[in-house]
Formats: C-alpha cells, sequence, structure tokens
C-alpha cells in the first residue's frame, strides 16, 4: 500500500523517476542508477566473477569507487547484495524509490523490433531465442529473474541489441542460401550493437541540427567487438556483424568475415572440430591473431610504435576492413552526411581514427588531424568545410535503456 502511495505521489508532483539499467554477462552484472528524465547519474558499478568465493563488488560512492571482494555464489545474491548497497551507504534511502528496470538483452530475433515491457509471455520468447545466442540470452535472462525475485512490482523492460537493426530491408538481411533457410531456421543476418547505433545515431543528428530523417551515418562502434551501421533517416539499413557478432570487420579476438570454406580446410589441417575451429575464430582470431600477442589495441599500438611489424600489420588490418565498409556503406546510401567513431577505440585511438580516414577524401571526408587529437569527448573531427563530417561521440547504452524503461514501463 505504501509503494503505491508513493508512485501515485510521484505522478502528481511529477517528481523524478529512479531507473537502473542492467547487463548481466554469464559471470558478471553491470548497473547505472539514473534520474530520469534528467539522465542523472546517481550510481554505477560492476559485479565480477560471480559463482566464485573471490567475486567482486565496485560501486561508485559519493564518486568513490568502492571495492569488496566477498562470496557471490549466484545473480540472485548478487541482486541482493546490490540492492543492500544501494540503502546501505545512502544512496537511496528505500527500495520504494525504484521507479524501473531495464535489462539489456542480446538477442531478439525478428521477435522483438523494439524494447518491450517483460511479461511471463517476453521471457518464454527470449528464452525460445537462446539458440540463436546460448552464451548471452540465458545471461540475460538470470539477471532478469534474479531482479523479478526481489523487486516483483517494479516494472522490467527489455531492451535488445538486435532490435535497431530489424529494420534493415530483406535484401540486406537475407544471405543469399536456399530462402527455406530462411524460413525454417531463422538464417540472416541480425546485427548487433543496436542500442549504442541508435544513441550515437540520435546524438549525431541533434549535433549537427538536423532531423534524424534528412540524415544518413555511417556509425562505426570500435571496441573489442566492433561493427559498422549504415543509418539512413534515423533507421538502420545495413550493419556488419550477421547472424551472429563473429561476422563482419577484424576485432580483438573475433576473425570477422572470411571464406566459410577455411572451417573445413583448418579441420583438416588441423584435426580440429567444428567447435573448435569456431571458438578458434571468435577467440584466438582477429588482433590477437594477427599480432601473436594481444588483443588489446593499446598494447598493440604500443608495440607498433617500437617497431613490431606484427603489430603493425594488425592495425592495418583491423583499420582496413573498417575503411572498406565505410565506402561501400556510402555507396548504398548514395552518400554520407557524417561518420560517426564509438566505443573504446572509436572515441580514444587517434592512430585507428586516422587510418581509416585516410584516402576518404575522394569522397568529401577532409579531416583535421589537429582536431582528431581527442580522446573521450564529443567532437568534430572534420574541417569546417568538409561535405561529410567526421564525429567522435561516446556512446551511452546504459541511458538508451533507462530512456526506453520511461517509455515502455509506463513508469
Amino acid at each position: 500500500m505504501v509503494e503505491s502511495i508513493d508512485r501515485k505521489q510521484k505522478e502528481r508532483y511529477n517528481v523524478a523517476k529512479k531507473v537502473i539499467a542492467i547487463n548481466a554477462g554469464s559471470s558478471s552484472l553491470k548497473f547505472q542508477l539514473f534520474d530520469m528524465p534528467e539522465e542523472t547519474v546517481i550510481t554505477k558499478g560492476l559485479i565480477e566473477r560471480i559463482g566464485l568465493n573471490d567475486a567482486v563488488f565496485n560501486i561508485t560512492v559519493n564518486d568513490e569507487k568502492r571495492e569488496e571482494v566477498t562470496d557471490i555464489p549466484n545473480h540472485e545474491v548478487a541482486v541482493k547484495m546490490l540492492l543492500e548497497k544501494l540503502t546501505g551507504f545512502g544512496i537511496i534511502n528505500s527500495l520504494d524509490e525504484i521507479d524501473g528496470i531495464g535489462h539489456r538483452v542480446v538477442h531478439g530475433g525478428e521477435v522483438f523490433n523494439d524494447s518491450v515491457l517483460i511479461t511471463d509471455e517476453v521471457v518464454t520468447k527470449i528464452e525460445e531465442l537462446s539458440d540463436l545466442a546460448p552464451l548471452h540470452n540465458p545471461a540475460n535472462l538470470t539477471g532478469i529473474k534474479a531482479f523479478h525475485s526481489v523487486l516483483p512490482n517494479v516494472p522490467a523492460v527489455a531492451v535488445f541489441d538486435t532490435a535497431f537493426h530489424q529494420t534493415m530491408p530483406e535484401s540486406s538481411f537475407l544471405y543469399s542460401l536456399p530462402y527455406e533457410y530462411y524460413e525454417d531456421f531463422g538464417i540472416r543476418k541480425y546485427g548487433f550493437h543496436g542500442t549504442s547505433h541508435k544513441y550515437v545515431s540520435q546524438r549525431a543528428a541533434e549535433m549537427l541540427g538536423r532531423p534524424e530523417e534528412q540524415v544518413r551515418l555511417i556509425s562505426c562502434h570500435l571496441g573489442n567487438g566492433a561493427s559498422i551501421a549504415a543509418i539512413e533517416g534515423g533507421k538502420s539499413i545495413d550493419t556488419s556483424m550477421g547472424f551472429t557478432p563473429l561476422a563482419g570487420v577484424a576485432m580483438g579476438t573475433r576473425s570477422g568475415n572470411i571464406d566459410p570454406a577455411l572451417i573445413p580446410f583448418i579441420m583438416e589441417k588441423t584435426g580440429s572440430t567444428a567447435d573448435e575451429v569456431l571458438n578458434i575464430l571468435n577467440k584466438k582470431s582477429g588482433m590477437l591473431g594477427v599480432s601473436g600477442f594481444s588483443s588489446d589495441l593499446r598494447d598493440i599500438e604500443m608495440q607498433a610504435s617500437e617497431g613490431n611489424e606484427r603489430a603493425e600489420l594488425a592495425l592495418e588490418v583491423f583499420a582496413n576492413r573498417i575503411h572498406k565498409y565505410i565506402g561501400s556503406y556510402a555507396s548504398r546510401m548514395y552518400g554520407v552526411d557524417a561518420i560517426v567513431f564509438t566505443a573504446g577505440i572509436g572515441e580514444n585511438s587517434t592512430l585507428i581514427r586516422e587510418k581509416v580516414l585516410q584516402g576518404l577524401e575522394f569522397m568529401g571526408v577532409y579531416w583535421d588531424p589537429a582536431r582528431n587529437q581527442v580522446r573521450g569527448k564529443e567532437a568534430f573531427v572534420n574541417y569546417p568545410h568538409s561535405p561529410v563530417k567526421v564525429m567522435i561521440i561516446p556512446t551511452n547504452e546504459e541511458v538508451m535503456i533507462a530512456r526506453d524503461v520511461l517509455e515502455k514501463g509506463n513508469i
């Protein structure tokens, strides 16, 4: 009864809503608590090594990071610990203050083309889609169920990585395979990082001072996982990742696109099984495979600066693949208004941006090396006269989740 009265009072006086955004992995739980709609971050943190005796709980309290190593056997215990810390540290006075919960879910298949209020039916459908994301969807569901067990009456919203790309036309998402494979098994391009691409495309339109409907963007989400998206009129019309996040550009440990005939060839030459080859393509390839020593771009850039040829080659391979996608997507949209760099590498690596942008002057990309010397903040990298703008926009998937909670959770 008290909770009901509190909610009515909040609606009456238009008090800010507290929304928590959750990203649950198989052994981790990342969170941010927002005051909405102002989008003020109240606190954030990360719980790692869930299921082990030396789990690590991190939370920010009054701009100070607190860390505790303790036994966290499962996600439900992690959630209870998180909520206890929120009240224990005085971040909130009561759990009644939490108005909504947003959960990142990796794969929505063709079932979900937008974020949705979580119901029993939604949970069942997410479970059914686990075949498409066996490592991710079950972990996301674990977070959903853990929060529901502790806060069963608080609206919860699922935000899907794949939803933004559901606007792709059939000519973009279909593989040139027998059509019944798509009809019977759902084999098609789905794309990922959709929440990030959606955020930066909206923010880019704001920075350009133009309606989304009038802007053609190429969004480069470059981190350990990387994907490129062609966004026309605020809608994704193509993206580099495919049926799984393995496709597209080279990444930290993922190969990106390869000739599929290489899989049986590698099996024959190495005696590996198909699963073992897929493990190599996912975890031992990309920049790690080419460099031979690391998947971390910072390590690779340092070694390249000291003359390590394999490190330099890894940088060239990574940038080259991105460069090709930009040219392809510019052609696909009959031009481009802006190229956006986001995520850890896109926001911080001046060298990768330089390598990607070199040679794009023919299509109206005139970028300024001096303006490119910026890290981790919004900026225009192009000369003022450049027809195609080049932008750095730090991504904020958590705030997109919080916005969708406000919209879909009816709070």
